[in-house]
């Protein structure tokens, strides 16, 4: 174990279990019917920050396995507003969202940086005033960041009215400073949409882990 972690480092389950001591989280392990992961709630909301692999098929007959970090805060979205906010370059070969457009929030640095999509230029716009919320995002070296309505066919299905604060990224995350401010993104961004009037801050009664 200490020549594996002179190699690789601390292990995710090291890091991410002192994280949750000292923010007041939860380190679950994860098990055969639960994936675990580390758990902290804010006012009314909870957030779970977890793992979890795709596989694929390659031109060898074999398959290529793919692992990502994620973070989800249920919440109860209050007018239907829905975003996604991303660097340039990654997912640039996807098109346009499904009902949403691309938006400008006037920050020529921000907006060269990051594609921003929404089906309410107005709010986004108001969500993106907040200047500490987009130091948040931009220090984020790889973001995908959205509000998405639930999980999918194979995932959690939300009650009407509820929907999920969501973010990705490729590999498995250990950077303490960024998983803290991953958090404080997470915070941030929940308390401004209860502040622009596009959430309310009672508990969604959602439970991911």
């Amino acid at each position: 174990m200490g020549f594996l972690r002179s190699i690789f480092g601390p292990s995710k389950r090291e890091i991410w279990s002192q994280i949750a001591d000292d923010i007041g989280g939860d380190y679950i392990d994860s098990g055969f019917f639960k994936r675990g992961g580390l758990v902290y709630e804010h006012h009314e909301w909870t957030l779970v920050l977890d793992t979890y692999s795709t596989q694929s098929n390659n031109a060898n007959g074999g398959s290529n396995t793919r692992h990502y970090t994620r973070m989800r805060a249920p919440f109860v979205n209050k007018d239907g507003l829905y975003f996604k906010i991303y660097r340039e370059h990654f997912f640039s070969s996807v098109g346009r969202f499904f009902g949403m457009q691309d938006i400008e929030i006037g920050d020529s640095f921000f907006d060269n940086d990051f594609v921003i999509k929404g089906n309410d230029e107005v709010q986004i716009r108001r969500l993106l005033r907040d200047e500490e919320l987009k130091e948040l995002i931009t220090n984020q070296p790889r973001i995908s960041l959205e509000i998405r309505d639930d999980e999918g066919w194979f995932g959690t299905r939300f009650p009407e009215g509820v929907d999920e604060l969501y973010f990705v990224c490729g590999g498995i995350m250990k950077n303490k400073h960024d998983l803290y401010n991953l958090f404080n993104l997470f915070c941030r961004t929940l308390e401004r949409l209860v502040r622009i009037d596009s959430a309310y801050e009672n508990d969604p009664e959602i439970v991911l882990l």
